[in-house]
This record gives C-alpha cells, sequence and structure tokens, in this order.
C-alpha cells in the first residue's frame, strides 16, 4: 500500500468489507428481527433485549443505555482497543494492508529497547514462578501463601512467583540465568542492580512477586512483598521505559472482564488484599501499586466501568486517602465512593473472617466521596463561622475539581444547604475556584478555566491539527505561544495533553494522544483527524511541513504582537484618564515599536 493512502480509504475499505453482524455475534447473541438483529447490550446489563444492529448500514444502537456506533466503536468499546489498535486488529482480519508511518532512528531504538525489557520481564516472571512451584528454598513462601488462603488457580491466574533469599541462592540468583543482552535489559528494567565497581546482583530477594501487566497483558514490572525480616516490606519495580506505577494497576488485565460485565470496579490499597477478595469471589477488584490514586489509572477503569469504589481501612490513613481521591473523580467525573472496614480489619482479614455478603453489604452501603469529604470536614471543624470558614476553605479545591459548570452548580447547590448558606454566598467565595486540580502525580499539569471551554476558530484548529500531526514542532509552537492563542477552547486542553504525552516520550506518536484522552470532545476532534488525514511521509509531505511551520510561526508572532498591542491600548487609555503623562509618552513610545513590527510583518 501507497504511503499516501489516508486513513479514510483504508477506514472505508474495512468498512465495506466488515461484517458488522459477524463481529458483534461472537461477542453477543443476536437474533433476526426484520431487516436488523437483536441482543442482549453487552455494554449494560438487561434481560430483555435492547441492543440492535443494522447489517446494511453497518451500524449498532442500544435503546437502553444509548450506546451506538460502528464496527470500530465496537471494538473499542467491548474489547478496550485504542482506535489504532481496533484498525489493526480488523485489517488483519479482513487482510487489508495498513499504510505505515516511517519512523525515525530513535522511534526504532525505543521500540526496540522496550520490546527487550518486555522479553526480559516476561522470562523473569517464567524464573520466580517456577522456582515457587519446584524450589525446596522456596517452602517458607509456599506456607505462607498456604497461610493466607491463595490456590495454586490464584498462583497461576496472577502468575506469583518467589525471588529466593541470599541464604538458599546467592545474590546473583537471577543473573546467572540471564545472557549478556538479557542482564543489560534486566538492570534496565531494575530487576538487577549494578555494583559500583562491575557486576550486578538481584534487587528482589525473599520476596513474593506479583507481576504488574499491562492491560494487554505485557509485563511491566514487579512488586515484592516480604517474606521474611527487612525493609521495605512492600517493593516495586523501579520507573523504566515500560514501567510508571501511576498509570497501571494491579488486577486489571486478569480481572478487567469482571469489572466491564458488573460495570463496577472495587479499588483496595495492598496486593494480598486484591488477591484475598478474588479467592473468595469478589472479582471486580484492582489496586494501585502502593501509591497515591492517579487519574491516569482512574482514566484506565473509566474504560472498564462507569462505578468506582474505594475499599479502605478505616483508620485515618485510610481516611485521609479517600478525601485525597475526591479532586480526581470530580475531575474524570466518576460517580466515586467509599466504603470503609471495621476498626481492626482490611479487607483480607474481613473477607476471610466474615465472607463475601459482609463484603457485599459494605459496598452496598458506601458513601459518595464529596458527601463523605464533606463529613470529615464538619466533624473536623464544626459549624461555627470558624468552622464554616475553615470547611469553606477545604471545599475550593473539590469544587475547582469539577469538570463542568453544570457539576460545579450542582456541588455549590448542594453544600450551601449543607452549610446553611445560600447558593450566592458560597458561589462568591468560590469564584476563583474553577481551574482543574492539581493531582499527585510527576508530569506537570497546567490549570485551565474549564467554563470557558469552546469551539475552535479557524485558525486555531488549523494550529491544532497541526500540532498534533506534526509533535515533532510542538515545543517549536508552544515558545511561540501557542498556548496563549488556543487559550480558553477545546485547543487548550488538547495543548496540555499532548504536551505532558511529550514530555514524558518525546517520540509519541499523534495515535497515542488517543489513548490518555477521556471520552469527549477531545478525543472526538482527535479521532476524526486521525481518520482523514493521509500519512506525512515522503520527502514532499516533509518540505510541506517545513514550509507550514514557517507560516505558522509567524502567524503565532503577529497573534503575540496584536496581544500585546490590545494591552498596551487599555494601559493608553487608564494613563489618559488618570493624566498620568509620564507613563502615557512611554506606553505610546512602546506602542509604536509594536505598530512597526506588525506592519513589517504584515507587509
Amino acid at each position: 500500500m501507497a504511503f499516501y493512502e489516508s486513513r479514510d480509504d483504508v477506514a472505508a475499505q474495512i468498512k465495506e468489507r466488515a461484517d458488522i453482524v459477524q463481529i458483534i455475534g461472537e461477542c453477543v447473541e443476536l437474533k433476526r428481527s426484520g431487516v436488523r438483529f437483536l441482543g442482549r447490550c453487552p455494554f449494560h446489563g438487561e434481560k430483555t433485549p435492547s441492543f440492535s444492529v443494522h447489517s446494511g448500514q453497518q451500524f449498532y444502537h442500544c435503546f437502553g443505555c444509548g450506546e451506538s456506533g460502528d464496527v470500530f466503536s465496537f471494538m473499542m468499546k467491548y474489547h478496550n482497543f485504542d482506535f489504532p489498535t481496533a484498525l489493526k486488529e480488523l485489517a488483519k482480519r479482513y487482510q487489508i494492508e495498513l499504510p505505515e508511518r516511517r519512523r525515525s532512528k530513535e522511534d526504532e531504538q525505543r521500540i526496540q529497547r522496550s520490546e527487550q525489557l518486555f522479553t526480559v520481564n516476561e522470562k523473569c516472571a517464567t524464573i520466580f514462578s517456577r522456582y515457587l512451584q519446584d524450589a525446596p528454598g522456596a517452602g517458607i513462601a509456599r506456607a505462607y501463601l498456604i497461610k493466607r488462603g491463595v490456590s495454586p488457580e490464584l498462583l497461576a491466574r496472577f502468575r506469583i512467583g518467589y525471588a529466593p533469599a541470599v541464604e538458599e541462592a546467592g545474590w546473583n540468583f537471577l543473573g546467572g540465568q540471564l545472557g549478556k543482552e538479557e542482564m543489560k535489559a534486566a538492570v534496565e528494567a531494575g530487576l538487577l542492580v549494578e555494583k559500583e565497581q562491575s557486576g550486578s546482583y538481584d534487587r528482589f530477594r525473599d520476596r513474593i512477586l506479583f507481576p504488574i501487566s499491562d492491560i494487554s497483558g505485557r509485563i511491566c514490572g514487579f512488586g515484592g512483598r516480604i517474606v521474611g525480616e527487612g525493609q521495605p516490606k512492600y517493593l516495586n519495580s523501579p520507573e523504566s521505559l515500560v514501567f510508571n506505577k501511576g498509570k497501571l494497576l494491579l488486577g486489571l488485565f486478569q480481572q478487567k472482564e469482571y469489572i466491564r460485565r458488573q460495570n463496577h470496579a472495587v479499588l483496595v490499597e495492598g496486593n494480598f488484599d486484591l488477591i484475598s477478595l478474588v479467592a473468595h469471589g469478589c472479582n471486580n477488584v484492582v489496586a494501585p501499586l502502593g501509591t497515591a490514586l492517579t487519574r491516569e489509572q482512574l482514566r484506565l477503569l473509566k474504560r472498564f466501568a462507569e462505578k468506582v469504589t474505594l475499599l479502605f481501612d478505616g483508620d485515618d490513613a485510610g481516611r485521609k486517602a479517600a478525601v485525597r481521591a475526591v479532586p480526581l473523580f470530580l475531575a474524570e467525573q466518576i460517580p466515586g465512593r467509599v466504603a470503609f472496614l471495621p476498626t481492626g480489619h482490611d479487607p483480607d482479614t474481613f473477607i476471610r473472617e466474615k465472607g463475601l455478603a459482609e463484603v457485599d453489604t459494605l459496598l452496598e452501603q458506601a458513601v459518595a466521596l464529596p458527601e463523605f469529604a464533606l463529613d470529615q470536614m464538619t466533624e473536623r471543624h464544626g459549624l461555627t463561622l470558624d468552622g464554616k470558614s475553615k470547611i469553606l476553605g477545604e471545599l475550593k479545591p473539590l469544587i475547582a475539581a469539577a469538570a463542568s459548570p453544570l457539576q460545579r452548580a450542582l456541588f455549590v447547590s448542594h453544600f450551601a444547604e449543607k452549610l446553611g448558606l445560600t447558593v450566592d454566598q458560597l458561589d462568591a467565595n468560590f469564584e476563583r475556584a474553577s481551574e482543574l486540580p492539581t493531582e499527585p502525580q510527576s508530569r506537570p499539569v497546567k490549570k485551565v478555566k474549564t467554563e470557558q471551554v469552546g469551539p475552535l476558530a479557524m485558525a486555531q484548529r488549523q494550529l491544532v491539527e497541526f500540532m498534533i500531526l506534526q509533535p515533532r514542532y510542538f515545543f517549536k509552537l508552544a515558545e511561540a505561544g501557542l498556548r496563549n492563542c488556543l487559550a480558553g477552547g477545546i485547543g487548550e486542553m488538547l495543548f496540555l495533553e499532548l504536551e505532558c504525552l511529550l514530555t514524558a516520550n518525546p517520540q509519541a506518536e499523534p495515535e497515542e494522544l488517543l489513548t490518555v484522552l477521556a471520552e469527549g470532545a477531545e478525543r472526538s476532534l482527535v479521532a476524526e483527524l486521525l481518520l482523514r488525514t493521509p500519512v506525512h511521509s515522503s520527502k514532499e509531505d516533509e518540505n510541506s511541513s517545513d514550509n507550514e511551520i514557517a507560516d505558522l510561526l509567524e502567524y503565532l508572532q503577529k497573534f503575540q504582537l496584536k496581544k500585546q498591542s490590545d494591552e498596551l491600548m487599555q494601559r493608553i487609555e487608564l494613563a489618559e484618564k488618570t493624566g498620568d503623562h509620564y507613563i502615557l509618552q512611554e506606553l505610546m513610545a512602546e506602542q509604536v515599536k509594536i505598530t512597526r513590527k506588525l506592519h513589517g510583518q504584515i507587509l
């Protein structure tokens, strides 16, 4: 297939050749009803079929939950694919060749390194698992797991392993089973630690190991729980090219289908909490990797469930963790709830002592996170004048986290009633609290006034499309003031997401932007753009891009100058009103300079 063939052409070929009834029929039992097919919707629980598939129009629609789309939408929603993956899967199935985006040498090296890390992680997971099952030196670990009620089925399902103690296997148990290149990859993956002079030693020793997978099942890293004496009690792989603990959830790969079917995810704090719940039949459960919850983790869960419940210890630490999570849930528009365990219990001890039915009861009685946060503030500060003042201060980041003006209005109205204030009084207090929250994560998060987000003007759309399709020019555009030009609109939101993506991975391709965007206008715009835009690869295309970037940089310079000119005019008007002639002369001189620059640019 030629490089210049557009994604529109490829997608059209796939839709023309694909049989949507056959594709959906592999996942949903369909029965003909006139010109259409009916079945039970796979995206929400129902007893009466309301899921309609039209073979002629290559379209599906659920009259119960409103889900609808084409064959690509179904593949993405049902199998949790992003668009590029859905495109590749369907193209492979119908033997349609995809255009290839030409990769740079740096891209190829990054991909090769990633594959090496995934490969060595996979090999080491097998080594650890076999040692746990067969080695005499793993007897203490096997006894511990039996005591915790971990069955052989769960060991296999989660691929749990054991890294032996130094007394049993020395300091180089793992390194002694790897080749030279594998050892280099193992060092980069954090499985081995390089010595100061030469050689290496095992990072994980005397630890039960949980492989941590992405949603496709590739092992990104490991979490280890010590068996004997020693600190830390839990140890994760260090950050690497493939392991970012803020973007992964333990158990999501194994439990995602249960979560999707129940449309509900339960979040617990510990590895063994997760394993114990699954062992006793609570299957829609995942766990973060020993750190505070992040928005990226919630975005992952949004792909599988609309509801998320935190199941935390009832101590002070658990309650504080729940309060910290509230802004993240609000920003991602997830109706989060929280359930607390009785004093002295964690999920593992509670379900083993009380059983699944009691856990289900606890989850059913979970309270909404914003409500819980307000109750905690009221309990801590009281409803005196001083107490209400402190509560208002703590409520500000929650109101700021509201993802839409409507959500914000609902919260203001609700909290005003609870605090015995009028909506206007509370709203006035929060008038500056309309910015997105700063979240506990490593990537930089900028603040945007969500009430101002609107459609793109023609020039803005051209800038947005170019920055997405040509990410190698992004930082040059950013330096030229691109964000200012896009401020207050959907373009600014895309700018911030792309900036975060490229900061973490400068070689990121346009398709990768789809994987970090939640459902909504931003994601729709990017998906539409990638579908209809030809792949840039030829020398002619590169020359065209170079010419286009020059034009866009000129436009941004002009935009900045006009903005400066407008601001100066406001200051000039103020100086005229106040009669400050000295300042007025300085401002007029500055305005002349800017006007000359603008005219020079235009001419």
